[in-house]
C-alpha cells in the first residue's frame, strides 16, 4: 500500500473510529457495573458449578459448551438455553475471560485468556467424570474452537463428540480490520453501532488492542488451515454460515472446508444459510426478525441437539 492510499484509508476510517478515551457510563457493559450474571451466579451457567458432585445419571448426560464471540457475553447463547429441553443433555454457557466485565479488563485481555475459559470448563467436566462433551461456538467462539484443534489440545484431552461453528470468523468481511495494527494506536478504539438494550450484553467500545488479538487468533487459524488440520478421532464438525454475513466473510467457511478434514480424511459438513445477519442463531434484541431468520435459527438448534446422543 503506497502512502497516498494509506492517507485516504486513514481519512476514511476516521468516520468509523474514535480518537481519545471512550465516554463510558455505568449503563454500558463497558462500565463498572457487572451485568453478566454468570460472574455472580456461575451455577446457573456452568455445569461444573451446578453439579459439583454429579450422580451416575448426571454423568450419562451429554454436555455441550456454548461459546460466545468477540465483545459478547453468555447472552449470545441464551436463546438456545431457553429453547432447549435438557432432559438428555445439559448446556454449559462459557463466558470468555476478559468479557462481561469492564472496558479495562477487556482491553488488557489476550486471545489466549479468552480461550482459557473454554479449557477450564472442559477440564473441570472431564475431571468430574463426564465423557460425552461437545462444543458450539459463535463467531470468535468458533475461531477459538478451531485454534484448539490446530494447537493439538485435544491430543492430550478427551476428544469432543461434536463441534459446531456458527458464522466462524477466519476472514473478516471488513477490509479495514486488517490495518488496525497500523492506525489503532492513533485511533484507540472502535465504537459499535448497537442499540441501548444491546449495550448491556456487548461492549460498545472495542479497544484496538483487542481487535489486534482477534486478528492474531484468526491469523493463527488461517495458517493452520493452509497447512492442513485434522479433527480428533471420533469428532464430528459442522460449520453453519450466513450467506451474506456482514462481519465474518463466507470465505472463512470455505477455508475451513478446504483445510480441515475428519480423522478419516473426509470433508467436514458445511451449510450456508439464507441470511444477512452475523450469528444468525441470536435473534433476541434484533429488529424486524423475519420468519426465515426464525426458521434458520430453529434449523441449527435442531441439528445441534439431534447430534447429542
Amino acid at each position: 500500500m503506497n502512502k497516498l492510499s494509506l492517507f485516504f484509508l486513514f481519512a476514511f476510517t476516521t468516520l468509523f473510529y474514535s480518537c481519545g478515551g471512550p465516554d463510558i457510563t455505568d449503563d454500558l457493559l463497558d462500565g463498572d457495573v457487572i451485568f453478566d450474571p454468570s460472574l455472580y451466579n456461575p451455577e446457573q451457567f456452568l455445569v461444573s458449578a451446578k453439579y459439583p458432585v454429579p450422580t451416575t445419571d448426571d454423568l450419562n448426560k451429554h454436555i455441550i459448551l456454548v461459546i460466545h464471540g468477540y465483545s459478547a457475553t453468555t447472552f449470545e447463547w441464551q436463546e438456545f438455553k431457553d429453547w432447549s429441553n435438557e432432559s438428555t443433555y445439559r448446556i454449559s454457557q462459557v463466558l470468555l475471560d476478559g468479557h462481561g466485565r469492564d472496558y479495562n479488563s477487556f482491553k488488557a485481555s489476550k486471545w489466549e485468556d479468552w480461550r482459557s475459559a473454554i479449557t477450564d470448563e472442559y477440564e473441570k467436566l472431564i475431571a468430574l467424570g463426564y465423557t460425552k462433551i461437545s462444543m458450539a461456538g459463535s463467531s470468535t467462539g468458533g475461531t477459538l474452537i478451531l485454534e484448539l484443534v490446530k494447537s493439538g489440545y485435544f491430543n492430550s484431552h478427551l476428544h469432543p463428540k461434536n463441534l459446531f461453528l456458527i458464522d466462524p470468523i477466519v476472514v473478516p468481511s471488513s477490509k479495514l480490520q486488517s490495518i488496525t495494527s497500523i492506525v489503532g494506536p492513533m485511533l484507540v478504539y472502535v465504537e459499535s453501532d448497537q442499540s441501548t438494550q444491546e449495550n448491556k450484553y456487548w461492549y460498545r467500545f472495542r479497544p484496538y488492542e483487542t481487535i489486534n488479538e482477534l486478528n492474531d487468533v484468526m491469523k493463527t487459524v488461517r495458517k493452520g488451515l493452509e497447512d492442513g488440520m485434522t479433527l480428533p478421532t471420533g469428532t464430528y464438525l459442522k460449520a453453519f454460515h450466513s450467506l451474506h454475513d456482514p462481519v465474518a466473510s463466507t470465505t472463512s467457511t470455505v477455508l475451513i472446508y478446504k483445510g480441515l478434514k475428519t480423522s478419516t480424511g473426509n470433508h467436514i459438513d458445511v451449510q450456508l444459510m439464507d441470511s444477512d445477519i452475523h450469528v444468525f442463531t441470536r435473534l433476541s434484541l434484533r429488529s424486524n426478525v423475519s420468519a426465515l431468520q426464525q426458521a434458520n435459527q430453529l434449523d441449527a438448534f435442531n441439528q445441534i441437539t439431534n447430534k447429542l446422543n
